[in-house]
């Protein structure tokens, strides 16, 4: 059934020229002349595949035989090089070469490879009525004379499989071009003995390469390829890059139909080929990770594309084909933009591109593809972009370039909206959905065969236990806003359930590694000794796994902690160290990230007690870190917003005046949720006659809009009433008025007060509230009493509605208090109840001085609220 065709059979042999192919085809449908149409057509498709293989590659006589039967077709196709077998490629979709194949795969019922000592045949068979059996992989063929085995730390698939796509293009142009009558307009003056030499070292790496990633683990963003390679390779492969270095060259400046490598590609090659060169020469192993990029050539984002990761991203997020058009869009992205996500699916990016800018953009995509020269790759650019309703949104974009498993190469752009609305709380809630054109899995197919192969079926127990430990470790993280708490209470679930202990480090600003906790599965066990806080940093010298991991490789399986040597650099032998403090056996290291960077690492740590981990475990720890890294990045960002907005809440307050015969104290304290920033304010300020004008005030919201309208109506009332200088009433009158109209939709409530009196006394405070809570005077001798009789309607209610002004004495040494209602209401408690006891702390309070004063009322009454303090007091001086 396998065997060759008989001898009898019809045969014919060819050239090694592009026009023999033609000419087999014909050949093949000659043979098969009364057999049934589709059978010829297919045994003529495939043959054609394999002549064109071996012109290309073997470039001797071909011979092809065809034998058919009543119930099959035979079809062989042999040559002169049996150093050369196939090289099967895995099936990529938008790839331009590699099929022939795959092809045969699909079509043929079996297929196989013969090697003799003088060369080899590839043959096919089609059983038309009879059922096809599973297909088998192709047989290797062993590489002749001495090999050496060349390691490839961290090889990133994607990109791999991406940057062996475009070096075979580049050199099967070349190599149709050298056939024809223009082989003299080769690039640089290549010869074509250079050429067909750069064209079998190209095929020697993949053939060797993809024979090592069938032997991979799956689900890992990277891979660990041990190669064999013969020992005499070296200089061929240098030779293969000074040929594909011109080829390039031709390529950007247009002279061939494959455009040039774009930078990630560029820099691939170089680490691949430096590192066969290298270690064939005798030389130690750098990985991918640990190798220095352009700026524009690196990416923490190892993993290939994935639409799924756009969607699941809370940063607005867009991605792009190389023809320019939307193939994945998230709900924030949409959203900032005035689109729903499935709507943009399909366009092109013109669509969000204002119209002035269009013939820049399109200027600018073209000659990154044609040139592979970036521009903005990897650069954070500040721009605007088109909302639907044809508003401009500023916007600071940042573009980068992913592999896809189906051959693209993906632009993902993340939009950072300078001034935009918030996407809605919980993605997109109007039930659209992204549609996405299937990116499919996120490991190789050539692993996942292998994988589906070797693999047992997964128990509905099992199964169970993985999503329950997915839930668990999630819950954990989210049920505190404290990151370090959260990463602790994740991996007490860990420990309990998958490992003896975990880890967590955190990556920091300038690579600053931070331990921030070590969980043991008996809480007992942790011993005084090991290491938390700030680790070495990271240097060129790092090339243990924990650093390879924080550059983007990963998850590692470590099968065997103890065999690992000193790398000789501080943060490699930190990490030992703490291996041996843990009694480690195994271990597993994967990165978590998150907004295509890495935020960290999580080790899972296995003793001499527990089953070893093995390549089975690695889905499960793939599936824990994305939901971990999504937590921490959570924490991280809220955290920021927090610290961002109080800083802002604080540049909006302002400096209290120096009054000489007056104290005065402030105290702003934001809420203990969200944002912690809001509309409360206080201001303070000494007018042109000499009164001193004490002003507070609440904005309706708690967010930054809030925090925005504080600061105009702040600036609007102090304006007015340094211009006007007239009673209170008319103040708050004339500043209604102006809200009323420049903004129409603000509301908010505030008292208005002067101090007047000489510096001796008596003074006096003339005031005008709107819709706020009134002040609070209190006596040296601890009797209180709010001015409520300038009380009148809130600001954006109706200006013309009347205001008054009250006047009020202040005695010597008595604290008049103004502030907002956080600081008094209380879920449950009434307003009147809430009035009453902050009398009753000033009170208690009366003879203390302003600063404790301030203090105690807001750490008395300031604990459980939920909402900003702004506090303002004043404090007349004794008699005399």
């Amino acid at each position: 059934m396998s065997g060759p065709a008989p001898s009898e059979a019809p045969s014919r042999r060819f050239p090694p020229r592009p026009e023999s192919v033609a000419s087999a085809r014909r050949f093949v449908r000659s043979a098969l002349s009364g057999t049934a149409p589709d059978v010829a057509e297919t045994a003529e498709l495939l043959a054609g595949e394999l002549v064109t293989n071996a012109v290309l590659h073997a470039r001797t006589e071909v011979e092809v035989r065809v034998d058919r039967t009543a119930d099959r077709v035979h079809v062989a196709v042999a040559d002169r090089r049996p150093d050369r077998g196939p090289v099967p490629h895995s099936w990529l979709p938008y790839a331009g070469t590699g099929r022939g194949l795959k092809l045969l795969e699909e079509l043929s019922a079996i297929h196989g490879v013969r090697i003799g000592d003088n060369g080899k045949t590839v043959w096919f068979e089609l059983w038309p009525d009879k059922p096809v059996p599973p297909s088998s992989p192709w047989d290797a063929v062993p590489s002749p004379g001495r090999t050496v085995t060349v390691t490839l730390i961290d090889l990133p698939y994607a990109l791999h499989a991406a940057a062996q796509q475009h070096r075979e293009s580049l050199l099967r142009e070349l190599a149709l071009l050298s056939f024809g009558p223009a082989a003299h307009d080769l690039p640089g003056d290549l010869a074509r003995q250079e050429l067909l030499t750069a064209l079998d070292t190209s095929n020697l790496i993949s053939a060797c390469t993809t024979a090592a990633v069938q032997e991979e683990a799956p689900d890992s963003s990277t891979l660990c390829l041990r190669s064999a390679f013969p020992a005499d390779a070296g200089p061929a492969v240098a030779a293969l890059r000074l040929t594909l270095d011109l080829a390039d060259s031709a390529a950007q400046q247009g002279a061939l139909l494959t455009l040039p490598a774009l930078p990630q590609v560029r820099s691939f090659c170089g680490w691949l080929f430096d590192q066969i060169v290298g270690q064939l020469s005798g030389g130690p192993p750098t990985a991918w990770t640990l190798f220095p990029h352009a700026p524009s050539a690196s990416s923490t984002e190892l993993a290939p594309w994935d639409a799924a990761d756009v969607e699941a991203s809370n940063v607005p997020t867009i991605a792009a084909d190389d023809g320019n058009r939307i193939i994945a869009v998230n709900a924030a992205a949409a959203h900032l933009l005035g689109w729903q996500p499935d709507d943009l699916v399909g366009r092109r990016l013109t669509v969000l591109i204002p119209e002035h800018l269009r013939d820049r953009h399109a200027a600018a995509f073209g000659s990154l593809l044609l040139t592979g020269q970036p521009r903005i790759l990897g650069r954070s650019i500040p721009l605007p972009a088109l909302h639907r309703d044809g508003r401009l949104i500023p916007i600071r974009l940042r573009i980068q370039t992913q592999e896809a498993l189906d051959g693209r190469t993906v632009f993902v752009a993340q939009l950072g909206a300078r001034t935009a609305p918030a996407a809605p709380p919980g993605g997109d809630h109007t039930g659209h959905h992204t549609i996405r054109p299937q990116p499919g899995p996120s490991h190789p197919p050539a692993v996942r065969t292998r994988a589906r192969a070797a693999g047992n079926p997964c128990t509905d127990d099992a199964t169970l236990n993985r999503l329950s430990l997915l839930v668990d470790a999630t819950s954990a993280l989210t049920s505190t806003l404290d990151l370090t708490e959260g990463l602790h209470r994740v991996c007490r679930v860990l420990t309990r359930q998958l490992a003896q202990w975990c880890v967590v480090e955190l990556l920091g600003e300038h690579e600053r590694v931070e331990r921030v906790c070590v969980v043991h599965r008996t809480p007992e066990a942790l011993k005084p000794g090991v290491r938390l806080g700030a680790l070495p940093p990271m240097s060129e010298e790092t090339g243990g796994p924990l650093p390879r991991v924080l550059r983007g490789a990963g998850p590692l399986r470590l099968a065997d902690v103890s065999s690992s040597g000193r790398l000789g650099s501080p943060l490699d032998e930190s990490q030992e160290e703490l291996f041996r403090q843990l009694g480690a056996r195994t271990a597993i290291i994967a990165p978590l990230r998150a907004r295509r960077e890495v935020l960290g690492a999580l080790t899972l740590v296995r003793g001499r007690d527990d089953p070893p981990f093995t390549d089975e475990d690695l889905p499960l720890v793939t599936d824990l870190v994305r939901g971990i890294a999504l937590g921490v990045d959570n924490a991280r960002l809220h955290e920021h917003t927090r610290r961002t907005s109080e800083r802002m809440q604080r540049a909006l307050l302002p400096h209290l005046p120096d009054v000489d015969h007056l104290e005065l104290v402030a105290r702003y304290a934001p809420s203990g949720a969200d944002a912690q920033i809001g509309g409360d304010w206080f201001d303070a300020f000494v007018l042109p006659k000499g009164d001193t004008a004490l002003v507070i005030g609440d904005v309706t919201g708690h967010d930054l809009q809030s925090a925005v309208a504080m600061s105009q109506l702040r600036n609007l009332l102090r304006g007015i009433a340094v211009d006007r200088q007239e009673p209170p009433a008319e103040v708050v009158h004339r500043f209604d008025l102006a809200c009323h109209t420049l903004y129409p939709h603000a509301t908010a409530t505030c008292v208005y007060a002067l101090v007047k009196g000489p510096e001796g006394g008596p003074w006096e405070l003339r005031h005008s509230s709107a819709g706020h809570p009134p002040p609070l005077l209190t006596t040296e001798q601890g009797d209180t009493r709010y001015l409520d009789a300038g009380a009148g309607p809130l600001i954006g209610l109706d200006p013309d509605l009347p205001r008054v002004t009250a006047d009020d004495p202040l005695p010597p040494r008595s604290t008049l208090l103004m502030f907002t209602d956080g600081l008094i209401e209380r879920r449950g408690e009434s307003f009147g109840d809430a009035m009453t006891r902050l009398r009753q702390h000033t009170a208690a309070l009366a003879r203390a001085p302003l600063d404790v004063f301030c203090d105690e009322l807001v750490l008395g009454l300031g604990t459980d609220t939920t909402d900003d303090i702004a506090l303002l007091a004043l404090r007349t001086p004794p008699p005399g």
